[in-house]
């Protein structure tokens, strides 16, 4: 009789301790297939931090590729046009979730798919986009994570004028069909003001209108120039604007900190790796049974200023000490 209640206690208490287990745990023999629709290149070396943020994210979450896990990865190379083709190959496959860096990736997977689920990590202004109904409950098939936060165009003019004081007309250089840009443009207004800048917008739809944007700040006398993020300045197009910017002794501030490393002079930007990370469990709540309709839409939560030292010397600016303190990385 002993020996039958101590079996029993066993047995309830290997099974409590096993059923939180089995909860989490996925379906055994389930092999689930992620879409990845990105804008630049397939990697060619190293994977970058931020694509390998999400995979150890899915790692975290007991995803394995090869195992339990397929990601199929899609990358424009830097044409938007490649965008709608790439997303409905995607939706063919076909896939659990599509996962989109970038506003103009995720527009083509909502024309592509109105029932595949969608972890978006895009846009300044996704409402305003029509991505989705509200941050709260987005409605519709797509979710995830926006650039958007507020005050973030005011903090880049900020740190921008600690670095150059002297810069009373700064050149925004945007391509008016990136809704996102637009939205920051005239996010950054009101902070203008109150920092004495005045805004010159530099208007760029194709890459051979580059040169003319930068004749225009030349002849405008801007002292340093705001670039937004966009495909125009991926890849080949960032060394471009970066060689137009040296030439032109602009200091440049971007959301991208390639530029940066490209030469530029600062970034700040919401951590690319922090939201891949961040998306790796949007797509774990979808695959387990929760609707993108009822996933609200975060914002970042961590931001990243780097600062390029050997830019500022060439320039002859002198960078405080409260600048370079605040930057997570300086470029010596």
């Amino acid at each position: 009789m002993w020996c039958s209640a101590v079996g029993y206690i066993v047995t309830l208490t290997l099974s409590m301790l096993v059923a939180p287990f089995l909860a989490t745990a996925q379906p055994a023999g389930k092999v689930y297939r992620i879409g990845e629709l990105r804008g630049g290149a397939p990697p060619t070396g190293p994977h970058p931090l931020w694509r390998e943020a999400f995979r150890q994210g899915l790692r975290d979450l007991g995803y394995v590729e090869g195992q339990n896990l397929v990601i199929e990865s899609r990358y424009a190379e830097g044409k938007v046009e490649h965008f709608p083709a790439l997303a409905a190959e995607l939706v063919r496959l076909p896939v659990d979730v599509i996962v989109t860096g970038g506003e103009n990736a995720t527009r083509a997977a909502q024309h592509a798919t109105r029932t595949t689920p969608i972890v978006m990590m895009a846009g300044a202004d996704p409402v305003g986009a029509k991505l989705v109904a509200s941050l709260a409950r987005p409605g519709g098939n797509i979710t995830g994570l926006s650039f958007m936060s507020a005050g973030l165009g005011g903090k880049r003019l900020e740190l921008l004028k600690e670095a150059v004081p002297t810069a009373s007309r700064v050149a925004v250089l945007f391509n008016p069909a990136n809704i996102s840009a637009v939205h920051q443009g005239r996010e950054m207004e009101g902070a203008a003001q109150s920092l004495g800048i005045h805004l010159h917008a530099l208007e760029v739809r194709r890459a051979d209108e580059l040169e003319r944007a930068f004749a225009t700040a030349t002849r405008e006398g801007v002292g340093a120039l705001m670039v937004f993020r966009d495909l125009l300045t991926s890849g080949m197009l960032r060394t471009q604007i970066i060689h137009l910017a040296t030439t032109s002794r602009l200091p440049v501030m971007s959301e991208e900190r390639e530029f940066v490393d490209a030469g530029g002079l600062l970034s700040y930007s919401p951590s690319l790796a922090d939201l891949n990370r961040r998306a790796a469990t949007y797509v774990d709540k979808i695959l387990k049974g929760t609707k993108p309709a009822d996933l609200p839409v975060e914002q970042p939560i961590k931001f990243e200023p780097v600062v390029n030292l050997k830019t500022a010397q060439a320039l002859g600016l002198t960078l405080s000490p409260g600048l370079l303190f605040q930057a997570d990385e300086v470029i010596k």
